[in-house]
């Protein structure tokens, strides 16, 4: 099978929106993540996969640690931003969860020290133990992406 039928079969699972970001060099750098997912309750693991050829791969593997924020639906312009669809046009809302930077307003904020990797392909993941959490008190919805689209849950 080709690389596109294989991404667009991997494309029909629906996924939340994620935000990885980190302090590198006193400055914050981040990309849009849709490839998380929580790992364990004891010890609280999560774990994302970077393509080998994204700006964060070397820097997460470096700094080994990094914020993560579930967005809303009224986030679509911050997702994307970090995926690089747009110019960034306005400041980023950061704020710090145990010293680690991540998107203000999310519907859940994480802050995450990678424990393990393990390289899987032309991927790594970073499987890593929430230190710090934060979750939003608004009765929002996650933004989500499906076949290659932002979309919304309906509520219908």
């Amino acid at each position: 099978m080709n690389n596109r039928l294989f991404r667009d079969a991997m494309g029909k699972f629906a996924t939340g929106i994620t935000i990885v970001t980190t302090e590198y060099n006193k400055e914050i750098k981040g990309m849009t993540v849709n490839a998380f997912m929580s790992v364990s309750l004891e010890p609280k693991l999560i774990a994302i996969s970077i393509d080998e050829k994204a700006s964060m791969y070397p820097i997460l593997q470096e700094n080994k640690k990094f914020g993560l924020s579930i967005l809303k639906e009224d986030q679509k312009e911050l997702s994307m931003i970090f995926a690089k669809q747009i110019e960034k046009d306005r400041e980023v809302p950061y704020k710090f969860l145990d010293e680690i930077p991540v998107i203000d307003g999310s519907l859940i904020t994480l802050s995450c020290h990678v424990t393990e990797t393990v390289k899987a392909g032309d991927h790594l993941i970073f499987i890593a133990e929430v230190s710090e959490m934060n979750t939003s008190d608004e009765d929002t919805n996650p933004i989500l992406f499906y076949r290659g689209k932002y979309k919304s849950i309906d509520q219908n």
